[in-house]
């Protein structure tokens, strides 16, 4: 588990924006019960959260058609919360960061870590905004 002090500013980066953080088990089940569209960003500490996941999805929001959701859960934090989360993922492996689009309880959309990691912002927040436009 990372201190918490050392993650708050991470946490911070999304729920400023209106991510709602998911932290147990059963929020993440409600949260995904929810009918609309679902976005789950599975926030981490490592550099790629931090220069290209987080930042795409701040910039992914600027689009006309957007998500109903926003939350987030936390790798190394959240534990249980992000194991419930991943399930919801399936079959995709865990991994982070990580972000999820889902509409009415379906995974319909799935960036894993290798399409964030060495890629630029800008490219991640692209391929959001068109699932956005596909699925919002």
């Amino acid at each position: 588990m990372y201190p918490p002090e050392l993650v708050k500013p991470m946490i911070e980066e999304l729920t400023n924006v209106g991510f709602q953080e998911l932290k147990t088990v059963d929020a993440v089940k409600e949260a995904l019960k929810q009918s609309g569209t679902t976005l789950v960003v599975v926030n981490s500490v490592c550099g790629c959260a931090a220069r290209n996941a987080r930042p795409a999805v701040i910039e992914s929001l600027q689009n006309a058609k957007k998500p109903d959701h926003l939350t987030t859960v936390f790798a190394g934090v959240d534990r249980e919360a992000t194991e419930e989360a991943r399930n919801f993922m399936f079959p995709f492996p865990p991994s982070s960061p990580s972000i999820a689009l889902f509409k009415d309880g379906e995974l319909v959309h799935m960036l894993e870590r290798h399409h964030i990691e060495g890629r630029y912002a800008e490219t991640i927040s692209d391929n959001l905004k068109q699932a956005y436009d596909e699925f919002c």
